[in-house]
């Protein structure tokens, strides 16, 4: 099995909340795993050899939580990086590498994909070569019907299934700030403990005010700025190289407002709903620079929304001009 870990937390984060943000959810890994585990033995009637788990890390070095998966049961770690930009670099070809590899030297008669990644899909098609079976297991949606996955993917892949629902519920739920954190859970990252109950406070005395003050009463009265002017086209990819970039004549970006403001909306509320006082003054105080895991939740699910498999520069400024509107509103 070969375990997409950023297609698998975000979506699973988006049953449980509607919105990809990974920090929204408490997971519980052991039993996650087994959820991977039962659901492929229940399909093809065979036990599973070996749990392969993809996740990026800063400079290649697991973190604490990443160590303890990895010492799982069954499980393998393989790990990416992350970019300059914070997008996870080295996955997608380490899952292909190890397909093709493994393909061809008769490891398994059935390999399970946990992914939607349509980067994949040459991939299976090469391992599908050697005489195998690729079956892609998708996390299922609030329909429970398969997320994220590309229909590319889908017409590569000998079939397609969803993980159990029951069993991604039991190990995914959506964090609670004020709830006390379950100590049955080692491999999960715990949410922010609720104060203890006690006497009613008194009324509270003036103190002094902190930069997290001025910033909230800075953003509670924003001051008017000017639209900037509408470019006649958009960019829709640039180039590393220096060359220039391409440009879609008559992109009009008003007509996906519409779409990108509840998007931007259940992010943020996820955020809210989860963060504590110190997340959210990290948020702040990086003002204009949105937080990796926000931003990349921000343009998954804009993504999936407006149905685009790759968002141009004007969708991605207005993604990030919004949450800034609304973090502000809020």
């Amino acid at each position: 099995m070969y375990v997409d870990t950023g297609y698998l937390l975000a979506s699973a984060a988006t049953r449980t909340t509607g919105t990809s943000l990974r920090s929204g959810i408490n997971v519980e890994y052991g039993k996650l795993v087994k959820a991977l585990i039962t659901t492929a033995e229940a399909l093809s009637g065979l036990p599973v050899l070996r749990v392969y788990w993809y996740d990026s890390a800063t400079n290649g070095v697991p973190s604490h939580l990443q160590e303890r998966i990895g010492e799982l049961a069954k499980v393998k770690l393989r790990l990416g990086r992350f970019g300059f930009n914070g997008e996870q670099k080295g996955v997608d070809l380490r899952i292909g590498l190890d397909l093709v590899t493994h393909a061809r030297n008769n490891a398994s008669d059935v390999f399970f994909l946990v992914s939607g990644d349509d980067d994949l899909t040459e991939a299976v098609e090469e391992a599908q070569v050697h005489g195998v079976q690729v079956v892609v297991l998708g996390v299922p949606n609030a329909e429970d019907r398969p997320h994220g996955v590309n229909k590319h993917l889908i017409r590569a892949a000998d079939d397609l299934h969803t993980i159990d629902a029951a069993l991604i519920d039991g190990a995914v739920i959506k964090i609670d700030r004020h709830a006390a954190p379950d100590a049955s859970c080692p491999a999960a990252e715990s949410p922010t403990p609720a104060p203890k109950p006690g006497p009613a406070p008194a009324a509270p005395k003036p103190t002094a005010r902190t930069p997290l003050d001025v910033a909230n009463h800075r953003s509670a009265t924003p001051v008017p700025t000017p639209a900037p002017p509408r470019p006649s086209g958009v960019l829709a990819y640039s180039s590393s190289t220096g060359s220039s970039g391409h440009v879609m004549p008559g992109y009009d970006l008003d007509a996906h407002d519409s779409t990108i403001e509840p998007v931007v909306d259940r992010v943020l509320s996820s955020f809210l709903e989860s963060a504590g006082p110190a997340e959210r003054h990290e948020v702040v105080a990086a003002r204009p620079s949105i937080p990796r895991d926000i931003d990349r939740a921000l343009l998954i699910d804009a993504s999936e929304a407006l149905d685009m498999d790759d968002l141009d520069e004007g969708v991605r400024h207005r993604l990030r001009a919004k949450f800034w509107e609304l973090y502000d509103a809020r």
